[in-house]
């Protein structure tokens, strides 16, 4: 009976290690999901640089670490959003020409934060 018990206790902390493999799995997808959203905002701001605004936007989303679009959109002013805005629906009307559907999904995911 002891023997058993023993066993049952094994399986047990095998089955908790591997619920929390699968937990921190989960966590770092969701983390890289995160960052990916960020990551295309960058790539398409750069692409307007020029303009002061879109800088200042820019600099934001690299010198600050940002947990989610959520923190990125509130820490925006109403100039930076109007303007965010505007370059957004240009943006993705142009992933969706050339559908690219990935950077159509990320990018309006900022969009419509901004919209709410």
């Amino acid at each position: 009976m002891k023997q058993i018990k023993g066993q049952n206790r094994n399986w047990n902390n095998g089955l908790k290690s591997e619920t929390q493999k699968f937990n921190t799995a989960i966590f770092a997808k969701k983390v890289i999901q995160i960052d990916h959203t960020l990551d295309y905002l960058r790539e398409s701001l750069s692409n307007y640089i020029e303009n002061d605004l879109c800088q200042q936007i820019y600099e934001k989303v690299e010198s600050r670490n940002y947990s989610s679009e959520e923190e990125f959109v509130r820490d925006l002013d109403d100039d930076e959003m109007s303007y965010l805005n505007a370059m957004l629906e240009r943006e993705i009307n142009y992933a969706k020409n050339v559908q690219n559907d990935s950077r159509v999904k990320e990018l309006n995911e900022v969009y419509e934060l901004l919209v709410l």
